[in-house]
């Protein structure tokens, strides 16, 4: 990697990248207001279960399906299919149209700094309905537009979006920053391992999460009181 792909990689992982990660919490708002996170530890187990239950699955596996089953092979029609399958496995409305948001300022980002036409095809569809917005698939472009293997795209999404969230768990738990930072170091020495994971993985697995953390993104919509989008 040279020093361009490096600091390209260390600005598109930065929590404070606008693309609105900021604004959203994936449900963890839901698990702060009814007492189950309230600490850096109860913080560290809620993102060991998104990471293991939601993320591996889902945008992880998602991510990796585009890169190295459609992007690489020159997939367009696979590359769509990913990102419907993604949309459809969502069962939150509030997630969902939080990936919508995020994955379409990703989307006009990207275009932006990293020209690319597979950026623009992308952008296309998405502007004429034939395709939705979302981040992974977003992260999977850039990832070969950067000339990162797809073990190295999986790792810098995952860490990209441990970031955002803790970030979002210092503002609302609180936490201190010091408190964050070393709860994002101690979380991301497990990407490797996960990454790992997302590889073996079968496309057939793509939306297997479990209930739970789907249930709580759901009542998010129904808090009385709220600092996240979702």
């Amino acid at each position: 990697m040279n020093d361009g792909q490096l600091l390209s990689v260390m600005q598109l992982c930065d929590s404070s990248f606008p693309v609105g990660n900021f604004s959203h919490s994936f449900g963890l708002e839901t698990y702060i207001q009814e007492g189950e996170v309230r600490d850096k530890r109860t913080m560290s187990e809620w993102l060991a279960v998104y990471f293991e239950g939601q993320m591996l699955k889902a945008d992880g596996l998602g991510c990796r399906l585009a890169y190295d089953e459609a992007l690489e092979k020159g997939d367009e029609a696979g590359f769509f299919e990913v990102g419907r399958r993604l949309e459809a496995q969502s069962l939150a409305r509030e997630s969902r149209e939080a990936n919508r948001k995020i994955g379409m300022r990703f989307l006009q980002l990207a275009s932006g700094m990293f020209p690319d036409d597979r950026l623009e095809t992308y952008r296309d569809n998405v502007q004429s309905g034939d395709a939705s917005p979302h981040p992974a698939l977003v992260f999977a472009v850039l990832g070969l537009h950067l000339q990162l293997s797809i073990y190295e795209t999986l790792l810098a999404y995952l860490y990209s979006t441990a970031s955002g969230l803790i970030q979002n768990a210092v503002r609302g738990i609180p936490l201190g920053q010091t408190a964050g930072q070393m709860l994002l170091h101690e979380t991301a020495g497990r990407f490797g391992s996960l990454a790992g994971r997302i590889l073996e993985l079968d496309r057939d697995e793509l939306g297997a999460t479990p209930p739970g953390l789907e249930m709580a993104q759901m009542r998010h919509e129904h808090l009385t009181v709220r600092i996240f989008m979702s």
